[in-house]
């Protein structure tokens, strides 16, 4: 290294030679893309790719704008079948540049652990240190895992637009990558390794990226459930044994103590109902009978692979007075091994769940059991038979053999249950009205529930759910909606009676905003058999879900006056006098902008948390986050350290949607990363949230001023312009995207156009295709200049100030800054030409052009950047990797919806559309 140069340049020139091996994968991915163009299409292809492609570079690298113009003309050009080429390959280019970049990470994180690095913040590690070295004792510590809770919730919403059999073809290249990595190749291994990433990169080209049909819930299901067979199931384990083993090394106070399982997954597939009619009684019954089959076909693994590795003789060995009675009981007979206890109680523990597995769901083992047992009347019932061959083995110099399969085994039955994750229930209040309504006009002609104020509705569903009558009658006639809701709350009740409680825990009521709504459901779930009035018991968790703008500014009072009422109080000691709020990131953000939202959900939580402490109840909340910024994504680690103080206290669940969640969990490794971030920043969310100090008064007025402005400015552009909503959908893919197979729910609401009615998820992703990312950032560039207007002489310094010191306001900045650095404003102008309407676009093209150069200006005023992402050189250079790329999947997006909007009817042009879609996805990563 030259000794002569600066500071900044050492550090370019270190962390350049940190990204070589990643530039290496990208050229030798490319390469190996490259040449399976060439060899399945001809060289005429391939050229024509390659010269799109350094075109392309030229231009995003060189700001060469002959070079763009250049680029233009040659896709213009392009016939049918040269753009589905071109977009192919561009599109899995993108997707290999994801797998690289994976790899990467792997690949630094352990240089970092070899290297004997100090742990680093966002890992579990650097959080016990934290909390030691803040004064926290064992016994508070112990006490914090005792009541902790934290679920990442998979939800199945429609921007996930890789098929699993995509996924597959990656995972083959990530692992040939990683051994790669891990291993000193001798010259025929690297040889053999280069032919294998070869064929698994063919296979990927070979392999349809589009769907030829729409997914059904269930398929959608089992895309989910891979997940587990990817990650979950063996991850989550792993970080439990992670976590203790650094608190034992630490403290010897956990020398003995395993942790509690306070960190499951949770699910919406097959369970979230809103504004998606395929979701009903027979499509829960099967999501969890298919939960649990992978489930139980992982123990039974587990066990099978467990009872060849526990060998040990008693001619050798001592055993327990437990573990010989469970071997006693055995149904195996086997002469081979009457004196192997421990295999003899796997076998035991093994013929009982193939029992189990039998009497719920009617399977059997792939591997029959040794001869009939009595099945397990629950989980724990496995858990503590385990428990017995661990103890055994402790208590007999064992223990060493205990910190293998069968501890994970032993972690992944209380994880998991019978049921491997609990499933949410979620409805929209407007259903749950007209199905009470129609309950009561049936039991009593005179009652008018509609028509009833709120209070005369408190009242009336408060004397119903104190009441044991039942309302519904098998002998009366009710509407489809009616008995379709009604079959669903009693599938869940007879799902507690076969897996478990936990296997459908909550219910969820979208689009709440009063006492009324969440008495409705009350109502419903006492006439399925969830709410017991005479044992002042509920079943399930009543969860409120608070969306709008006005919901949030509403939602403590609405909370304070639920805790109120004794009919809802006396049920809340079945809770655990504990209850869940879940928060709407994506339809407060198309309501009110990027800006208000976060404010809005901010100030909610500091009101929820005042009303909690009041009525002392103990908040657990539900942050309803979507992949992009614009619908409560970024990085989850600093979005929950940027909770205010008491708003964690050790609970919270998220949402993890889309294709986020491939991108988190696709890759074991990666997953394992990702979940030990989310128990990282809960832990000192909770624990070591007094650290920061309380933002000054300043600030908050401050935040205040710029969320009025950036509310007007967002709501005068969205909702109060004419013609917007005409503008939104001929300049975005928002038709094709509700034409496109990636979900099992529409697009919509309702059978309109209409904004107000749009799903927030297709809302965030057509803006995110064509690269404006408007709801991540328009509005903010208003709000500070009339701030500073306002405030000549101080507003600056006030909002530099906060930025340095605000977690939150710095947080929000942070990810605003990621959504304008991933946005092109040249790109979208070329989708503001498909406005029909010259008048039109131009009255609103120029006022987005305009506000984005303007937030960044600003943005970059309070930061104190010269550049975008400039304190984030791994965000910058992910970007500088994959836009060159990205771009010219834009430009045959909009030359082919010209085409189609003109009435081209070649369904290589309609495929082309949806291959774009997923290209530039893949590259975005966190689009919808």
């Amino acid at each position: 290294m030259n000794a002569h140069l600066t500071p900044a340049l050492k550090m370019k020139e270190l962390q350049d030679d940190k990204d070589q091996s990643l530039r290496d994968d990208i050229r030798r991915l490319g390469r190996i893309l490259g040449d399976t163009v060439r060899n399945q299409h001809g060289d005429e292809v391939f050229d024509s790719i390659e010269t799109v492609r350094q075109l392309s570079v030229r231009f995003s690298r060189d700001a060469d704008v002959s070079a763009r113009t250049t680029l233009e003309a040659t896709l213009d050009g392009l016939s049918n079948d040269a753009m589905t080429q071109l977009i192919r390959a561009f599109s899995y280019f993108s997707h290999l540049v994801n797998i690289a970049e994976d790899q990467h990470h792997i690949r630094r994180t352990r240089a970092h652990q070899i290297a004997g690095s100090a742990a680093r913040p966002g890992t579990l590690a650097y959080t016990i240190d934290a909390l030691y070295a803040s004064g926290r004792s064992s016994e508070e510590i112990g006490q914090f895992f005792d009541t902790a809770s934290v679920v990442p919730v998979l939800t199945a919403h429609p921007t996930e637009v890789q098929r699993k059999s995509i996924l597959n073809c990656q995972m083959v290249i990530a692992r040939l990558l990683d051994e790669r990595d891990r291993m000193q190749l001798t010259p025929e291994e690297q040889e053999a390794n280069d032919e294998a990433l070869g064929r698994a990169v063919l296979t990927l080209w070979q392999t349809r990226m589009l769907r030829t049909s729409k997914l059904s819930v269930l398929d959608e299901v089992e895309n989910g459930l891979s997940f587990y067979d990817y990650t979950f199931l063996r991850e989550l384990p792993s970080l439990y044994a992670g976590l203790e083993d650094v608190l034992r090394a630490r403290d010897p106070a956990f020398a003995q103590k395993e942790l509690p399982s306070f960190m499951k997954m949770g699910s919406w597939i097959g369970g979230d109902r809103d504004g998606n009619p395929f979701v009903t009684a027979d499509v829960l019954e099967k999501t969890l009978a298919m939960q649990a089959n992978r489930v139980f076909r992982f123990y039974l693994e587990e066990l099978h692979t467990l009872g060849s590795q526990l060998s040990m003789a008693t001619l050798l060995v001592n055993v327990s007075d437990d573990l010989r009675a469970l071997a006693e009981s055995s149904p195996d007979h086997s002469p081979h091994r009457s004196d192997e206890p421990y295999r003899l109680a796997i076998s035991g523990i093994y013929a009982r769940l193939a029992a189990t597995y039998t009497g719920l769901l009617g399977a059997h083992a792939v591997i029959p059991p040794s001869g009939p047992a009595a099945p397990y009347d629950s989980a724990e019932a496995l858990a503590a038979d385990l428990d017995i061959i661990h103890q055994s083995l402790v208590e007999n110099g064992s223990a060493k053999i205990t910190r293998g399969r069968l501890r994970h085994l032993r972690r992944a039955v209380r994880v998991f249950g019978f049921y491997l994750a609990p499933l949410d229930l979620r409805q929209n209040s407007d259903v749950h009205e007209r199905v009470v309504a129609e309950l009561l006009r049936a039991a009593d002609a005179s009652v008018d529930y509609l028509s009833l104020d709120e209070e005369g509705r408190i009242a009336l569903l408060c004397r119903e759910i104190a009441s044991a009558r039942p309302l519904v009658s098998p002998y009366l006639t009710y509407s489809d909606e009616t008995r379709s809701e009604l079959a669903i709350y009693r599938g869940a009740a007879l799902a507690h009676q076969r897996y478990g409680r936990q296997a459908v825990p909550n219910c969820i009521i979208s689009k709440t905003d009063g006492v009324s709504d969440m008495l409705e459901l009350a109502l419903l779930l006492k006439e399925s058999g969830l709410l017991h009035p005479q044992e002042g018991r509920l079943d399930v968790n009543i969860i409120p879900l608070f969306e709008t703008i006005g919901d949030l500014q509403h939602s403590a009072t609405a909370m304070d006056r639920l805790f109120s009422l004794p009919e809802y109080a006396r049920f809340l000691p079945s809770r655990a006098q504990a209850q869940e709020v879940m928060l709407g990131y994506s339809d407060s953000n198309k309501d009110g902008g990027f800006l208000t939202s976060g404010w809005e959900l901010y100030k909610a939580e500091l009101e929820l948390i005042k009303v909690f402490e009041k009525h002392g109840v103990r908040l657990r909340l539900f942050h309803g986050r979507g992949g992009s910024v614009g619908r409560g994504g970024g990085p989850s680690y600093q979005a929950i350290l940027a909770q205010p103080a008491g708003a964690v206290q050790g609970q919270i669940r998220l949402t993890e949607q889309g294709e986020v969640i491939t991108a988190k969990y696709g890759n074991p490794e990666v997953g394992r990363r990702n979940l030990e971030v989310l128990a990282a920043a809960t832990v000192e969310a909770s624990l070591l949230a007094h650290q920061e100090p309380a933002p000054e008064a300043a600030y908050l007025a401050a935040m205040e001023e710029l969320s009025a402005d950036a509310f007007r400015a967002y709501r005068d552009l969205v909702y109060e312009t004419d013609g917007f909503e005409q503008y939104f959908w001929e300049s975005t893919v928002i038709s094709e995207i509700a034409g496109l197979n990636i979900g099992s729910r529409p697009a919509s609401r309702k059978k309109t156009t209409a904004i107000e009615d749009l799903r927030a998820i297709p809302w965030v992703f057509s803006w995110s295709q064509c690269r404006l990312m408007l709801p991540g950032w328009f509005g903010f560039g208003t709000a500070v200049q009339r701030y500073l207007e306002k405030h000549p002489d101080t507003g600056l310094a006030t909002l530099q100030a906060m930025f340095k010191n605000w977690s939150f306001f710095a947080t929000v900045l942070s990810n605003m800054e990621m959504v304008l650095a991933k946005s092109d404003i040249g790109i979208a102008s070329r989708y503001a030409q498909l406005v029909r309407d010259p008048a039109l676009r131009d009255r609103i093209f120029p006022r987005m052009q305009d506000e984005h150069s303007l937030t960044i200006a600003v943005l970059k005023q309070i930061s104190g950047q010269n550049e975008l992402l400039e304190a984030n050189p791994l965000l910058a250079r992910s970007i500088r990797n994959r836009f060159p790329y990205m771009s010219p999947l834009n430009h045959v997006q909009i030359e082919l919806l010209q085409r189609f909007r003109e009435g081209d009817a070649d369904e290589r042009v309609r495929r082309g559309i949806h291959l774009t879609i997923n290209g530039i996805a893949a590259g975005l990563r966190n689009s919808g």
